[in-house]
């Protein structure tokens, strides 16, 4: 994988990761590169699925594809903030 494809990965990972925390709903208290790390691997987990599904070959921006990475974030987010908890919050 070359460096802009890399930096590639990153970016759309970031937006990937915030769109499913956009999505989550509460305040996560999860660091931008925990997010960051969700987004990428949802994002290439979402790729791996619309391909098999037949989807992600379409002419112009897959709506299809980015919907289901979108998703496979918000799950992740939700995954990670469930199993870490709500730091800060007080129960009493």
């Amino acid at each position: 994988m070359t460096a802009t494809g890399i930096i590639s990965a990153l970016i759309i990972g970031l937006i990937i990761g915030a769109l499913g925390r956009l999505v989550v709903p509460g305040r996560q208290n999860i660091p931008i590169w925990l997010t960051m790390v969700i987004g990428v691997a949802a994002a290439l987990l979402g790729t791996v699925i619309a391909r098999a599904a037949g989807v992600a070959d379409t002419s112009g921006f897959d709506w299809t594809e980015a919907l289901i990475q979108v998703v496979l974030a918000a799950i992740g987010v939700a995954l990670v903030v469930g199993v870490t908890g709500r730091r800060g919050v007080s129960r009493y």
